[in-house]
């Protein structure tokens, strides 16, 4: 799916370039030496190449001050060429990230993290906001196996953080599902869970979604990537794992996301949607 959404996206710039003379432009801003959020980063940069995005990388020292950080997004903010404005995140502790997610403007906040486009998406008016990366490509997901019509389905979301768990929820009320958010003081969430026609679980704790707990015949979305040690002939080795007993829930589910390799690719592709989107919109060319 991440692979035919970026051929239309591609498509879509080569001829926004030509007609119109637009090129989208996503600069992303990346504090410190993370090994994690280099990899994020650097995979977000060849996609956006690939899509024939003007893509630029701004690495800041981990002891950058906020007011530095701060100025850099103002010029962002100002800059005709930057359609699309990413901060990397988690950031360093003596930055609020709050305050800088914040400081983004929100025809720029291609993560869909400014106030301005959650309240948007709350709302059910996101005709011209931006919907966060990961909950947006697990709704195409989910849409492809049951239609945007989710009239009489019951979906349960496990985790409510406002990157996932939340605009998650909201999208999947406004394709009229029924939707029960789940979290860490709910009670019996293993039945919770069996009721749900669409289990999305994102709540990073590896592998705690049992077979037992999924439905047959549900659509199983596993947002959570966890690193956990395992024991290969005798030598511990890292490895990556969802929130999802993957060998367990496929047995019972119609449809399931592996990890890695599963939702990962469609938040990235979903970052090219948002960016072409506000490269769009910028121009006055509407956001379809």
């Amino acid at each position: 799916m991440a692979a035919r959404l970026s051929e239309t996206i591609t498509a879509e710039t080569s001829r926004l370039r030509e007609e119109h003379g637009v090129v989208p432009g996503l600069t992303v801003v990346i504090v410190g030496e993370d090994p994690a959020s280099q990899v994020y980063v650097r995979n977000k940069q060849r996609t956006a190449e690939g899509c024939g995005f003007s893509s630029v990388k701004h690495a800041l020292p981990a002891d950058v001050s906020e007011d530095e950080l701060l100025a850099l997004i103002d010029e962002l903010n100002a800059d005709d060429s930057v359609h699309g404005i990413l901060v990397q995140l988690p950031l360093p502790r003596h930055l609020d990230e709050q305050r800088i997610t914040q400081s983004i403007s929100p025809a720029k906040d291609v993560d869909g993290f400014h106030y301005v486009n959650i309240g948007k998406l709350t709302a059910g008016d996101a005709a011209d906001a931006f919907v966060p990366c990961t909950p947006a490509g697990c709704m195409l997901m989910v849409e492809e196996q049951l239609g945007k019509d989710l009239s009489g389905k019951n979906a349960v979301v496990v985790g409510r953080s406002n990157i996932v768990g939340k605009p998650m929820a909201s999208l999947l009320l406004a394709a009229n599902a029924t939707v029960t958010i789940c979290h860490s003081r709910t009670a019996e969430l293993d039945q919770v869970c069996r009721g749900a026609d669409i289990l999305i679980a994102a709540v990073g704790r590896p592998n705690m979604v049992r077979g037992s707990w999924v439905k047959p015949g549900a659509v199983v979305i596993d947002v959570g990537i966890n690193r956990v040690e395992v024991d290969v002939d005798g030598e511990k080795k890292s490895k990556l794992t969802g929130d999802v007993d993957y060998d367990e829930a496929s047995e019972h589910a119609a449809a399931i996301t592996p990890v890695p390799g599963g939702v990962g690719p469609m938040t990235i592709a979903m970052l090219m949607s948002n960016t072409l989107r506000a490269a769009k919109l910028a121009a006055g060319l509407g956001a379809d």
